[in-house]
């Protein structure tokens, strides 16, 4: 899983996970629906925080916009209250409607109480437009896929262009899904630190692994498109957070797309959503007061290593990972393995 070894890609020093997934969080899963077929290359992937009602039993969460060129669901209620009770869908731009009706309607089915006898819900639906390889306009995604993708997720996943990252770009080249995980030890005890990113943003010339330019071509700086991508980045931990901390773990997955070369261009959407599966808190706490445990903050930085590490390789392994592809009007994405062969 994650960056092949062949090409000696090695990014950071931590220790990583079994799999080197997101999923080697416990509980957390991870499902698509891949919809490719002629000029429709697009698709949905859900990450489930947990294998529990997440309804009943929220996870302690945290958002922040990098650059807020995106039209995401559901941030105002995280920022609020600090805490998801959906899966976490990506899909693209102008399917973000059509996720949150198969989202919620997977809600409803899964708790009579919505709507009823307690609140409603806050969905969580996060994009990034796959137009350049995708026809957007003809809204291929159907509310049948959202729930598939619910339903068939797993902890053993591809990686890729699948799902939702099926016609998406980074660095000017095929991007897509994208996943690693790192172990932090705290107290003697080993936690697990994961990410995801959905990958759609940068400039071919601005590419860089291991702080190095992968292409050596001469790019004249005067006729250089804007970045319009976007990119989203979901990370997962089981070590005790506040929603401050996690808040600040957020900010720090900026780092990592700097360190892939990219400027945070003007019509970037670069979102992250952070949560921990430790400290759930109860839909129907009855207990007035509730205690969490968190970490020690002069502690912390060793988790801001490890977050910037694990989303650095797994912008990186969206790439490696993604295959050429060829989608609406004959537009082209190469593979990064026809670069990365060349210098092998």
């Amino acid at each position: 899983m994650g960056i092949d070894s062949k090409y000696n890609i090695k990014i950071g020093n931590f220790k990583k996970g079994k799999n080197n997934l997101i999923t080697d969080i416990d509980g957390v899963k991870v499902g698509h629906v891949t919809l490719d077929k002629g000029d429709i290359k697009t698709g949905v992937t859900a990450i489930l925080p947990h294998s529990e009602n997440i309804f009943k039993e929220k996870v302690m969460a945290s958002s922040y916009v990098i650059n807020g060129f995106g039209k995401s669901m559901g941030l105002i209620q995280i920022e609020e209250l600090g805490n998801i009770e959906t899966p976490i869908i990506l899909t693209n731009t102008l399917s973000i409607g059509t996720a949150c009706n198969g989202l919620i309607k997977y809600m409803l089915s899964e708790n009579e109480d919505i709507g009823d006898t307690t609140g409603t819900v806050n969905p969580i639906v996060l994009e990034c437009n796959d137009g350049f390889l995708n026809n957007i306009r003809r809204f291929s995604l159907k509310e049948e896929h959202v729930l598939d993708a619910i339903k068939n997720a797993k902890e053993i996943f591809d990686e890729g262009s699948v799902g939702a990252g099926t016609g998406m770009s980074c660095y000017q080249l095929k991007g897509g899904i994208g996943s690693s995980s790192r172990i932090i030890k705290l107290d003697e005890k080993e936690y697990t630190l994961g990410s995801l990113v959905l990958s759609n943003f940068g400039l071919k010339e601005d590419l860089m692994i291991n702080g190095e330019k992968l292409i050596k071509e001469t790019f004249d700086n005067e006729i250089l498109e804007l970045e319009k991508g976007s990119i989203i980045i979901i990370i997962a931990t089981d070590i005790p957070l506040s929603e401050r901390q996690l808040k600040r773990l957020s900010k720090r997955a900026s780092i990592s797309l700097g360190r892939t070369g990219s400027h945070l261009g003007n019509g970037s959407g670069d979102i992250v959503v952070t949560f921990t599966t430790r400290n759930k808190i109860n839909h129907y706490e009855k207990r007035d007061i509730v205690d969490i445990n968190i970490i020690n903050e002069n502690k912390i930085d060793l988790v801001f290593r490890a977050l910037i590490e694990s989303v650095e390789e797994s912008i990186i392994s969206s790439m490696i990972n993604s295959k050429e592809t060829i989608g609406r009007k004959n537009n082209t994405r190469k593979s990064i393995l026809e670069y990365l062969n060349k210098t092998v």
